[in-house]
């Protein structure tokens, strides 16, 4: 038996996870669709075979055959949404980010804790195959401690009003992107590792709103690594999805979009939709093989959907997207301070104290290994350290 979803939201969003629900497990099914706007709820409940639609979004939570509530709406009206699921006593999941702010976010994981419902934050990047594959060799130590992971996200803007809104949205590409970025990185770097503070550069170089369309950030965690996002709704060419791992004994390079081993050149005559925020149907073009697939979307309700069934926590819950939402608020302090601003968790689940870890690698009783490499003429190069004196030597044998 699958779950039986009322879908809050019919734009974009919705009608992606719309996809990926309908065929991912093959039995789970919308049927109930919320939308604001009475055509749009009629065109989606046709388009998907929904049996019932409305324009009260309390209508489709308490329908009596809905057991799972999706949130794809606008942000701010998640917590509304999120309120009415924990009155309703139904299993909530969300899309990203979770709230607007940390306190936002707080106040919904509180309250579906203490309504004891099942909770999932939909952050479907770190639910790509390629970075579900990287991040299992990450945590089988193939790329040592990790020192500095970074994610990048950028393409011309968003595709519906309400996010160009800094009231409805809570922000520009910082809250938009970073919150994937920031995820991503703090994925890889271990979601038990303290976020501690941020430094940001943002600014509003090309969009005329009043929220920030470009910013670079920096995280720094407890026990040393960096976590770096690169964000911006102002970059040309399409959607830009690139993820870098840096360890003391490796690296990783992820290019999710752009790069795919997959180039089209066409005129453009019978061409229409390429891939999601592509910029032309002319020219070369970088299709995607399978953006349901490639951007996470099935993985990511195929583990919501199992975990609700096992009695589980998702890998992404509502606590994931409230600590996301509390780096993302320092980010905003940073970009107005011109400072480090530190990360404010007033909910800390992860490990305290996490100190850098062993830098030092032993050579010989005398000596710590900087530096060993194969020369050209056939030599190996020893950069050491001596003990003692802490003199740094070359060697050459």
């Amino acid at each position: 038996m699958g779950r039986k979803i009322a879908m809050l939201g019919s734009g974009f969003i919705g009608r992606f996870y719309a996809d990926s629900i309908h065929s991912q497990r093959s039995k789970d099914r919308i049927v109930s669709i919320y939308s604001r706007r009475e055509e749009s709820a009629q065109k989606f409940a046709a388009d998907y075979q929904t049996p019932h639609w409305t324009t009260v979004m309390e209508d489709a939570i308490n329908h009596p055959e809905v057991d799972v509530v999706c949130i794809a709406l606008p942000n701010n009206l998640h917590e509304a949404a999120v309120m009415a699921c924990c009155k309703a006593k139904k299993a909530v999941i969300c899309t990203k980010p979770l709230g607007r702010n940390a306190e936002e976010a707080k106040r919904m994981l509180e309250a579906v804790e203490a309504a004891g419902i099942f909770h999932g934050y939909m952050e479907d990047l770190v639910y790509t195959p390629k970075f579900s594959k990287a991040l299992q060799s990450v945590q089988d130590g193939a790329l040592g401690r990790i020192l500095w992971a970074k994610s990048r996200e950028t393409h011309p803007g968003p595709h519906s009003e309400w996010f160009w809104d800094k009231e409805q949205a809570g922000g520009g590409c910082i809250l938009d992107l970073g919150c994937h970025c920031v995820e991503i990185a703090r994925s890889f770097i271990g979601k038990d590792i303290k976020p501690v503070e941020v430094m940001c550069w943002a600014d509003t170089q090309v969009k005329p709103i009043d929220a920030e369309d470009h910013a670079i950030g920096l995280v720094r965690y407890e026990n040393g690594a960096i976590g770096q996002f690169e964000v911006s709704w102002t970059f040309r060419g399409g959607l830009d999805l690139r993820d870098e791992v840096m360890g003391t004994e490796g690296t990783i390079w992820l290019n999710s979009f752009l790069r795919t081993g997959f180039d089209m050149f066409t005129t453009g005559k019978g061409a229409e939709y390429v891939a999601e925020k592509a910029e032309s149907n002319t020219g070369w073009l970088f299709p995607v093989g399978d953006e349901l697939n490639d951007l996470g979307y099935n993985h990511m309700f195929t583990d919501m959907f199992n975990a609700i069934e096992q009695n589980k926590a998702p890998r992404e819950s509502f606590y994931d997207g409230y600590v996301v939402n509390a780096v993302l608020d320092a980010a905003y302090r940073s970009a107005a301070s011109k400072q480090w601003e530190p990360v404010k968790l007033e909910i800390w689940r992860g490990r305290e104290g996490v100190d850098k870890g062993a830098s030092l690698v032993d050579y010989d009783d005398k000596h710590y290994l900087i530096k060993e490499e194969k020369t050209h003429f056939g030599s190996t190069k020893l950069i050491l350290k001596e003990k003692q004196s802490g003199k740094i030597i070359e060697v050459t044998r």
